[in-house]
């Protein structure tokens, strides 16, 4: 499309536009589309010219497109680096041993060896998930949480929430945004979005408990203090990864803060409690339990923000199948606690697998 003929194409949309709306005739989704894809395009290819902006949604909708295209594309390197640091390691092995390269390593050999002296410091070749929270721990997260439409009132003291969209946070630099979800007036669901280029976590909610439903809150009061986190159980490689998107929606605490959370994981239902502590001279610790209480199981992680609803799923939860109960997800492979039974002819004790 030449630049001549771009000012008469808009003006003739533009035209057609006011026709539709003049006498009163529904506008189509074709030409209202047809007529934003026109202002974006026209917009762009004038931006050399025109120095102020007509359309600063485009200008942001090109900048999230180009950002998460980089963010794929750099996602998609992984499995090439993650090869040939293998490679390196099968090298660096078998010369730290004495033995014969293998044969899959002899003709790269002398490449790999110039390049091994400097992977000395590299534990680990980095990933998408070490850019996804580069900046824990140096900026403090800045969280929104809200609810699904039309919350009951015990959803809303749950939340205390406000209304927040996916573009709103960005614009503010919003780190997570956490969305509530409810059945019949009781929180039921629950999913953690990291902002800008995900994951989302989805989690379902269980025996929850606020506040004022707890015996011992007259006794305690909410401290402000950035919080302790306990994390417990989770040893395995989708553990730790829900237990990073857990622990980053916290800021660092001050060693003296006397506020704790927990998340202790059992059999993939982590259970939630909120205490405080005061110590006792000499030796002694007085803990009250602030609220809320409950316990949440996640079900699904995608590798994009709440919006991205054709992101890649990263992990899902497999209900129907025969080994479901006897697997534990988030603790990673390990001995059952074990019991013993005595029979009743005096035999010896038989162990057998608690279920």
């Amino acid at each position: 499309m030449s630049k001549a003929s771009q000012p008469e194409l808009k003006k003739f949309m533009d035209k057609k536009l006011f026709v539709h709306l003049q006498g009163g005739r529904k506008v189509s989704g074709t030409l209202r589309g047809y007529d934003l894809f026109l202002n974006l395009v026209l917009d762009d290819a004038t931006e050399e010219t025109t120095p102020a902006q007509k359309h600063p949604i485009g200008t942001v909708i090109r900048r999230q497109i180009r950002e998460r295209r980089q963010y794929i594309y750099a996602k998609s390197l992984e499995a090439q680096e993650r090869q040939t640091y293998e490679r390196k390691q099968k090298l660096k092995d078998a010369l730290a041993d004495g033995r014969s390269l293998p044969t899959e390593l002899r003709k790269d050999a002398e490449t790999l060896g110039k390049s091994l002296a400097f992977d000395g410091a590299q534990a680990d070749p980095t990933t998408h998930i070490d850019n996804e929270y580069s900046n824990a721990g140096i900026q403090d997260p800045k969280i929104i949480v809200t609810t699904s439409r039309d919350p009951s009132s015990k959803l809303q003291q749950f939340a205390k929430a406000g209304d927040a969209s996916p573009e709103a946070c960005r614009a503010n630099d919003v780190t997570d945004l956490v969305i509530l979800h409810e059945h019949r007036g009781t929180p039921d669901a629950m999913i953690v979005s990291h902002f800008p280029h995900g994951p989302t976590v989805f989690f379902t909610l269980h025996n929850v408990n606020l506040r004022h439903d707890i015996n011992s809150y007259k006794e305690s009061t909410v401290s402000e203090q950035y919080p302790h986190l306990i994390f417990e159980n989770f040893g395995s490689t989708l553990g730790e990864r829900i237990r990073d998107v857990l622990r980053y929606l916290f800021p660092v605490p001050k060693e003296d803060s006397k506020r704790v959370m927990t998340f202790s994981n059992e059999d993939d239902f982590i259970s939630f409690r909120h205490h405080v502590f005061m110590k006792i001279p000499p030796r002694q610790v007085q803990l009250a339990e602030v609220g809320p209480r409950f316990e949440m199981k996640p079900y699904e992680i995608r590798q994009g923000t709440i919006e991205q609803t054709e992101a890649e799923r990263e992990w899902v939860l497999a209900h129907y199948s025969r080994t479901a109960k006897k697997r534990s997800l988030l603790t990673g492979p390990s001995s059952r606690p074990v019991s013993t039974v005595q029979e009743d002819d005096g035999s010896k004790p038989r162990k057998r697998t608690r279920r």
